[in-house]
This record gives C-alpha cells, structure tokens and sequence, in this order.
C-alpha cells in the first residue's frame, strides 16, 4: 500500500529535477515549464472528485488502483516520447495523462488506508504512505540529473533525445507502483473472504449532490490543503534554479537542497503520524505546520541566512501538516462518502496548483524570485486563516477535530460497546439450518 504511489510521486517532479535541462533542450520559458505541472493538474480539478465517486459505487477500489496506475504509466511513457521527438505540445499530453491517473491514484490509496486502519493507527499510516511515496520524490530529486548526464554520455551529446530517454528509465518506477496496484488488489480481495466483509456496500446512496451537504469545518480544510501545497509544491518545481541564482549553490547542492524537504519527510511522516495518533489535538497540530512554514518562507524571501535552516523548517512542517490534515476528513464525513470527499478535496487542491503553478511562471518571469516568495508567503497566510477559523467552528459546534486521543478511544469504546448490547449476534452460514 505504500509503495502504491512511489512511482507517480517520483515521475510527478521529473521537471523539477530535469528543469534547466528541460528549458534549454526544449527551448521554453518559466512559465511554459510552470505549464507542465499545471497539464497535471487541470484533469484532476473534475476527475479526482469523479475518481472518489467510481472508487466508491462503480469501479471498486481494487479496480479503480490498477486503472489509475495504468493512466500513470501510460502517461510517462507519452511525456518521455515528447521529449524524445522535440515536441514540446506532447509533453504536455503526456502530463495531462499523467495526471489522469496520479492524484486519483492517491485518492484510492487514501481510501484503502481508511478502509483498513480507521480507527487503528490511521495517522501513522498516512504517515507511513507520505513517507514511501517522498523517498520516491527523494530519490528522483538527487538521481534524475545524473541519469541524464550518464544518457548525455552514452548518445555524446545534450538535447531532446537525452532527455527523452532519461525520462523514459524513469518510467521504470511506474511499471514498478502498478505491480504493487495489482498485488494490493490480491490481497484485498483475499482479506475480503477471510474477513467476510463486504466493501463499499453501506446501504446508502452517494449523490453527487451530496457535496452541497459538506460542513464547514470539511470546507475549511479544503481551503487549508489548497492554500497550504500552493506555497509547497510551485517552490519546489521552481526550487532548484533559485537557489543556484541567489545563494549561488552548484546544480548538485541546488538539487539537494530542493529535495531536503522529501528526504525529511521520508523518516519524519511516520513518526509524527504515530505521534499524532498518540497525542490527539489534530488542529493543534495543524496551527504547529503552518506557522512554521510561514516562518520557513520569510526566512527564504528577506534573509540571506543558510537555505538549509528554511528548507529544514519546511521539511518538518510538510511532514506534520500531511500526517494532522489529511485524517481529519475522516472525522467529519459518513464513511461511505469517504472517496468523495477524499476525491473533492484532491480536486480543488489541483485547480489551486493548476492556478497557482502558471501564475508562478508569470511571477517569476516578470517579477523576479522575491515577489514569487511574497506570493508563496500570502498563501500560507490564508492557510493559517482557515486553520485559526476551523478551530472556533470545531469548538462551537463540538467537533472532534480537537479532541484529545483518550478522550477519542475512550468515546469510541464506549459507542462499540452500545452497538454490540443493541446487535442480534448474526448466525454463522454453516449453522444457518441450526438457527
């Protein structure tokens, strides 16, 4: 399950890795290389919610992932062959494919994590996923430059065709998530009829109209998603080439640096899964990541103090914001609308970076480094808004967004123990005739 979303994490910041490759074989700007991120996330702005939906009553969650991870694989391959033709409008196909699959694939991993461990250490295993899927990124951050250089070796020269062939040994990582998509669906489907379960049959219906019934504290998080991986991931895409133009660092330490928010990421999103599962206060927590981030920005836009402390801050916040917001859905929505709202909240977190990834380009084209971080900083701005808001609708409706972890466990004991005194013990079927 974790390794679910390792390839599309890593072929997801190709661009980021490959950026002054890509901008100098391709011949594009900024802002047309911002348009490779925005290609991935415009499908998603309809088709996560829609993914949420088919995972839930049409495809299943097992067909669903393999589905998803094919759309992944197919679109690396295109993005790879765009590259590999100089056409740069292939690219973005390949992109748009890309996306596709890749943010309706993590909508089913979220689902299956739910569907397995709610109520059971859910937050470490976000945490967990988070973590498999940003050594992914880690690792394609540090490796994608010298892969290039090692093709650029072989053909003995730079251009399109290096690139193009780069991207597509990439791509191996894909063929890799869809493997573990096909052994996940096996062993789901084996738990299924060991377990006697039924998955996805609640006995309500999902309308799509259902999404006019969302509470406001499930809209204040959408809003603290969008706002909040607005500020993140634009900065990384555009990362590298910033710290090469302004502390002057080599494209080695540049890419290192870039990537030190996956590489802590990696170690600390289990650890503060496991510590917020442990503890409880998911807004606290929340509130804890968005201060620290905004901190890490203004470091980055008005100082010229060691990078390495901001990224470092941005590292440990990424981590803890994943492992506190995302497992709060799952306290405010019915189960069975689980993968929508899952899907809803994947949806308008892409129309923001879809916006935000091209006004990026823009920004940094015309403006400059500075004025793009003090656009990232007003983003964390409103995030720390919304997170402030939700804390008082929570306390005012008597949410349990805030609660403590004994306070959860001990209520949730308490109603299980109600469910069994009012449930008929339920016949065995071989004793069916008996009873």
């Amino acid at each position: 399950m974790c390794f679910l979303g390792f390839g599309s994490y890593f072929c997801y910041d190709n661009p980021a890795a490959l950026q002054t490759q890509v901008q100098r074989d391709m011949k594009v700007n900024t802002a047309q290389f911002m348009a490779l991120y925005a290609w991935y996330s415009w499908p998603n702005v309809v088709l996560c919610f829609f993914g949420g939906f088919l995972i839930d009553r049409v495809f299943g969650i097992r067909l669903g992932t393999v589905i998803f991870s094919i759309f992944v694989c197919v679109g690396q391959v295109v993005f790879a062959l765009g590259a590999l033709f100089n056409t740069f409008w292939l690219m973005e196909v390949g992109r748009f494919i890309f996306g596709i699959g890749g943010e309706s694939l993590a909508v089913a991993q979220n689902t299956y994590a739910v569907s397995w461990f709610k109520g059971k250490e859910l937050n470490l295993v976000f945490g967990l996923q988070l973590s498999m899927a940003r050594i992914g990124s880690t690792v394609n951050m540090n490796i994608m430059g010298w892969i290039y250089s090692r093709v650029q070796d072989l053909l003995g020269s730079a251009g399109p065709s290096t690139l193009g062939l780069a991207l597509l040994i990439g791509g191996v990582t894909c063929v890799f998530s869809l493997s573990c998509a096909l052994i996940l669906a096996y062993l789901d489907r084996r738990a299924e009829k060991l377990l006697c379960k039924e998955q996805g049959k609640t006995g309500e219906v999902i309308k799509l109209t259902d999404v006019k019934d969302f509470s406001l504290s499930l809209w204040l998080i959408f809003v603290i998603c969008v706002c909040y991986y607005a500020a993140v991931f634009p900065f990384i895409g555009l990362g590298k080439v910033f710290f090469i133009e302004k502390f002057r660092f080599s494209p080695q330490e540049a890419s290192a640096i870039n990537s030190i928010v996956y590489i802590i990421s990696a170690p600390m999103s289990p650890v503060f899964g496991l510590l917020v599962d442990k503890v409880g206060k998911n807004i606290i927590w929340v509130l804890c990541a968005v201060l620290t981030t905004l901190a890490s920005h203004t470091m980055l836009a008005f100082t010229f103090w060691n990078p390495w402390i901001a990224m470092c801050l941005l590292g440990v916040a990424y981590s803890l914001l994943a492992c506190a917001l995302w497992p709060m859905v799952a306290f405010v929505v019915p189960e069975h609308q689980l993968g929508t709202a899952y899907g809803f909240m994947q949806s308008i977190q892409n129309l923001g970076l879809a916006v935000i990834a091209i006004a990026a380009g823009m920004i940094l084209d015309t403006r400059g480094y500075l004025f793009l971080e003090v656009f990232f900083s007003a983003c964390v701005c409103l995030s720390l808004i919304a997170v402030v808001m939700l804390y008082f609708v929570n306390h005012l409706s008597g949410g349990d967004l805030n609660w403590s972890a004994k306070k959860r466990a001990k209520l949730q004991k308490a109603a299980a123990s109600d469910s069994q005194l009012i449930t008929p013990p339920v016949c065995p079927p071989w004793l069916t005739e008996v009873c």
